[in-house]
């Protein structure tokens, strides 16, 4: 993880990253921490209530899995900064705020709904389909045989701090606008940091008619592409 994530710096998902999670049913928490009378007028469908003032005393509400992808949302820049920091500090890794939060989801076309939210966190991780081997994406990097390109998601300011040799940079955000720099020849490997913009890289290059599979664990990378895979 890069240090910059590490030291809790706030991590944005868009409207986009959630809705692709919604269409391809991706496993995550979606949690609205705006007050509960607020909430209960619209909210985007399936977030969860844990309004901010209750969120301090509220841990033991959330996933034992701490790579489980949890996105906030909110009214304003300054609470998603306070809800962040709260559940940062708990273990998770894969937690992030909606950028431009309902507002920006609203001005997408994307649907709001009115009534009772949910207030209790329901996360089950499904099988990834699509998901590679940590020992043969290994042999991929050693060998980079001729047939098959990785492709690394993670952001510009991600990947300049260290590659994989021979991997090509494209963000997530980037891929739908990007197809024609990416082989339609090769299988496609995708990886990012957890293993979670990876798979959304693999649902976008799927439905493109791409060949490809993606990594579903951590990965370090240091600045001579030397690398270290680990999953919890």
């Amino acid at each position: 993880m890069p240090a910059w994530k590490k030291a809790g710096n706030l991590v944005a998902s868009t409207v986009i990253n959630l809705k692709e999670a919604m269409d391809k049913d991706i496993p995550h928490v979606l949690i609205d921490i705006r007050p509960a009378d607020e909430a209960k007028k619209e909210h985007i469908k399936g977030a969860v209530s844990i309004p901010l003032n209750e969120l301090a005393t509220s841990k033991d509400r959330f996933p034992a899995d701490k790579k489980a992808p949890i996105i906030i949302y909110c009214s304003t820049v300054k609470a998603s900064e306070e809800a962040f920091a709260v559940v940062r500090k708990w273990g998770y890794s894969n937690l992030s705020y909606l950028d431009g939060s309902i507002e920006a989801w609203k001005k997408a076309g994307n649907p709001v709904v009115s009534g009772d939210l949910a207030t209790t966190i329901v996360y089950v991780p499904k099988p990834r389909p699509g998901e590679i081997s940590i020992d043969e994406f290994k042999g991929i990097a050693e060998t980079k045989p001729g047939d098959k390109l990785i492709l690394d998601v993670r952001d510009v300011d991600e990947a300049s701090s260290g590659m994989l040799i021979g991997a090509r940079n494209i963000p997530t955000k980037d891929i739908t606008s990007k197809l024609s720099d990416i082989p339609k020849d090769k299988e496609i490997i995708t990886h990012c940091i957890t293993g979670v913009r990876a798979e959304m890289a693999y649902h976008q290059l799927k439905e493109a008619g791409y060949k490809v599979r993606f990594l579903n664990a951590d990965i370090k990378i240091d600045k001579d592409g030397k690398y270290e895979i680990t999953k919890e």
